[in-house]
């Protein structure tokens, strides 16, 4: 598996945005499987979204769809997480996670934490209002 860290996460106002990078370590990042999870007090960790090994087909949980997008570049080992329209509903820690073995598929895939064999540290979100 690979190693994960996270950044970006940070405290903005509700309706703003932020970019959470998730750097992995590792020359065969492009057959991962990578996810966003987030994980708000005395709540169960979600499933925010996905790519796909070869990026080619990303998911997202219906709670996020039309104000999150999920990005990877290949070339610097790096999945983005860009989170519009924020609402503080939408505070959690938020963590990268990634498989190798895991695929998913449509149309509306939820993935438990416990299918991902790597995770990132967590980054902190903290929305407003």
């Amino acid at each position: 598996q690979v190693q994960l860290v996270e950044s970006g996460g940070g405290l903005v106002q509700a309706g703003g945005s932020l970019r959470l990078s998730c750097a992995a370590s590792g020359r065969t990042f492009s057959f991962y499987t990578m996810a966003w999870f987030r994980q708000a007090p005395g709540k169960e960790r979600e499933f925010v979204g996905s790519s796909t090994d070869s990026g080619g087909s990303t998911y997202y949980a219906d709670s996020v769809k039309g104000r999150f997008t999920i990005s990877r570049d290949v070339a610097k080992n790096t999945v983005y997480l860009q989170m519009n329209s924020l609402k503080p509903e939408d505070t959690a820690v938020y963590y990268c996670a990634a498989d190798r073995s895991l695929k998913l598929f449509g149309p509306d895939p939820n993935p438990a934490p416990s299918l991902f064999g790597s995770w990132g540290q967590g980054t902190q979100v903290t929305v407003s209002s």
